[in-house]
């Protein structure tokens, strides 16, 4: 098998998972978008995003996707499949994915990706809309994390490190996390990790363009 990834927040969160499972991939850093590559991975995704999971029975794209593949494959319950855990995985996936996650997608991709990527200058409208999220939702996760170490009671699984996977990238986002100690204790328990902390190590991956708007920015303003 062959996983197709880069560093931005969705390809380093399939990395992270292959490599806290200990999944027997060969990592294969991908730009589909550099000059001469769109065709070749169009046949992998016609969307031309990454991560890919490429095997022989067919390309698989999108990381939860992978995450779940990856578990199964590995004989792991790290994506729950237990009738009462994975449901409560589901649950905080679904409301990751419309609230904490979305949240700090929204301001990353102001501070990060379009001054990464020349796209655009930083819209405040759309970082005050992402910061209201932030608050809106932080302190449901805060409420939850005050009483357990991780999402589920029977601890850590993939809907950590896929609430979590914009947070790596908070030195240029620059969220106040530490509004919601118990958030950022969980977040520091997971950077205890080495899979999480540095899900590179080891590999060809050249690093991300610079950012040239830092997230102490963003903290003045807030």
């Amino acid at each position: 098998m062959k996983l197709h990834y880069s560093r931005n927040p969705n390809p380093r969160l399939a990395v992270a998972v292959a490599r806290h499972l200990g999944s027997a991939v060969t990592f294969q850093f991908a730009s589909p978008f550099a000059p001469g590559q769109a065709e070749t991975y169009r046949q992998l995704n016609p969307s031309l995003s990454i991560p890919i999971l490429e095997e022989a029975r067919g390309p698989l794209w999108e990381a939860d996707a992978i995450a779940c593949r990856l578990s199964r494959l590995s004989g792991s319950n790290f994506w729950r499949t237990d009738d009462d855990g994975e449901p409560d995985m589901i649950r905080w996936l679904s409301w990751g994915k419309a609230n904490f996650v979305t949240a700090c997608d929204q301001v990353h991709f102001e501070y990060g990706t379009k001054q990464r990527y020349g796209i655009g200058p930083v819209d405040p409208a759309k970082v005050a809309e992402g910061l209201a999220l932030f608050h809106r939702s932080s302190p449901i996760l805060e409420a939850h994390l005050e009483t357990r170490a991780f999402l589920l009671d029977s601890g850590l699984s993939y809907a950590d490190f896929r609430m979590a996977s914009f947070l790596p990238f908070n030195d240029v986002a620059g969220l106040p996390l530490s509004d919601y100690p118990a958030v950022e204790a969980w977040y520091h328990r997971l950077d205890t990790l080495s899979a999480w902390r540095n899900p590179f190590e080891g590999l060809d991956a050249p690093a991300l363009p610079y950012a040239p708007l830092a997230g102490e920015r963003l903290r003045n303003q807030s």
